[in-house]
């Protein structure tokens, strides 16, 4: 639940705002498109192995294997996506904002950014925005932004 009330919510003060969400048409349907995979895919798989390979390892083997296989599975399709564009909805948008922290635990995740070379770029380019870094302190500073080596 909490996941589909913050793409709610994001929409909401998108269209609130004017901003990182197109007022109509593909523009707007291909940023819902993949907030809707960020909370139906990436939200739910990626904090199941947070919550078995980081938190909890060695405890469910299966589960351990299973969520981490369907996590590069996700990390595939945005690589696949993130081809021959900046940003998943072609503009920096709400969707964005909705998957990249989840891809800032890449190495909870034991995901190796060489090998999806696009969600590396487009990770980089978002870490590098001045309002991300600012963002990423709060509610408490948990060090520098996670960088791929």
């Amino acid at each position: 639940m909490a996941l589909m009330e913050s793409g709610a919510i994001l929409i909401y003060l998108a269209d609130k705002t004017g901003k990182l969400l197109p007022k109509s048409g593909e523009g707007r349907y291909r940023t819902i498109e993949w907030l809707m995979w960020q909370m139906g895919g990436v939200g739910p798989i990626i904090g199941q192995v947070h919550h078995f390979v980081k938190n909890n390892p060695g405890k469910a083997p299966y589960a351990e294997e299973r969520y981490l296989k369907e996590t590069h599975r996700l990390y595939k399709v945005l690589d696949t996506r993130l081809q021959g564009r900046d940003f998943v909805a072609d503009e920096y948008s709400i969707a964005d904002i909705a998957i990249w922290p989840w891809i800032s635990r890449f190495e909870w995740h034991t995901v190796d950014l060489k090998q999806y070379p696009n969600v590396r770029r487009w990770y980089e380019s978002i870490a590098a925005r001045p309002a991300v870094q600012k963002g990423y302190k709060v509610p408490k500073d948990m060090g520098p932004i996670p960088m791929p080596k």
